[in-house]
């Protein structure tokens, strides 16, 4: 998994609520079960018309957002089902940090198994960023996950909070499986130990 170090990106906003797991990526296409190849299913329903063609009027098919690696939502952004289709799609689509007053429990967990970073900041301060970045086009920002900060264009900074072995498991590039695998060393020397003290655990053990 890529590591989260130091991000400076363009920040596209999604001024919405309650955005679900189904609108970030629809059920048709969660026929795949590999990380790769959803970035056409994001926002699927929004973004493009019955026809097919981009929808002029959603946010993300504006000129000035093309390239964004930033997105700012509103509040509870993740709910509903827990499929882990929404972020592979929100990550194939080039977005690596996801900025909300709230996020649903297993979507903010699953963001971190797929190099996202998902910051929470006060509804009020993110309501002022959704109206800086209307009113600038190419809006940036530069987000510092070992000093949890983000810095505005004017210089300002906003710190966040951040569970701290997420944090690191980020900064490592390390999802679960990853972190778990990092103690392989530990792993095996408590299994060479348990079969010296309790070998009927092990099959043919006391052999």
């Amino acid at each position: 998994m890529e590591p989260f170090v130091k991000l400076t990106g363009l920040v596209a906003p999604l001024d919405r609520t309650n955005v679900n797991t189904d609108e970030i990526t629809p059920a048709r296409f969660l026929k795949s079960i590999k990380r790769t190849g959803f970035a056409e299913a994001l926002f699927a329903n929004w973004r493009f018309q019955a026809d097919g063609s981009p929808n002029p009027d959603f946010v993300l098919n504006k000129p000035r957002y093309q390239g964004a690696t930033i997105l700012v939502a509103g509040d509870n952004f993740g709910c509903g089902s827990s499929r882990e289709h929404a972020p592979w799609s929100i990550r194939e689509y080039g977005f690596r940090c996801l900025i909300a007053p709230s996020f649903a429990d297993i979507f903010y967990n699953n963001c971190f198994n797929n190099s996202i970073l998902p910051v929470t900041l006060p509804e009020e301060t993110v309501s002022q960023l959704f109206k800086e970045i209307e009113a600038n086009e190419g809006y940036t920002l530069s987000v510092d996950l070992e000093a949890q900060t983000i810095t505005r264009p004017d210089g300002s900074a906003l710190s966040f909070e951040l569970d701290q072995f997420r944090k690191q498991a980020l900064l490592k590039g390390l999802d679960n499986v990853g972190w778990t695998l990092s103690h392989n060393n530990e792993i095996a020397a408590y299994e060479a130990r348990r079969k010296q003290d309790a070998p009927w655990v092990y099959i043919g053990g006391a052999r």
